[in-house]
């Protein structure tokens, strides 16, 4: 994902943690959300800056997500989980995707 007019890198801080509330808002279960959290946190930052989920338009995430998890060697679980994880940040913050 390049970064673009909606893109945006940042910090591990800048990072929003699953809550019950993000689950609520996006209708998927913490711990889906915390198992996309996990894998965003510790694959995402090996090889590029990590990408702020509410900062990138749902489509680019779509986009790059099968390439990315691809790469990295991780199963198509873990792609689904980190995309329910953007989404839910994404719904959390009220933005439409």
């Amino acid at each position: 994902m390049a970064d673009g007019e909606n893109g945006g890198t940042g910090g591990i801080s800048e990072v929003p943690n699953p809550s019950p509330a993000m689950a609520k808002a996006s209708g998927k279960s913490l711990g889906q959300l915390q198992r996309g959290h996990e894998v965003y946190m510790l694959k995402c930052g090996e090889c590029h800056e990590y990408q702020l989920p509410e900062r990138v338009d749902i489509a680019d995430w779509e986009d790059a997500m099968p390439k990315m998890i691809g790469h990295a060697g991780l199963p198509k679980s873990d792609e689904r989980a980190v995309l329910d994880y953007v989404v839910a940040v994404k719904k959390q913050q009220g933005q439409e995707y």
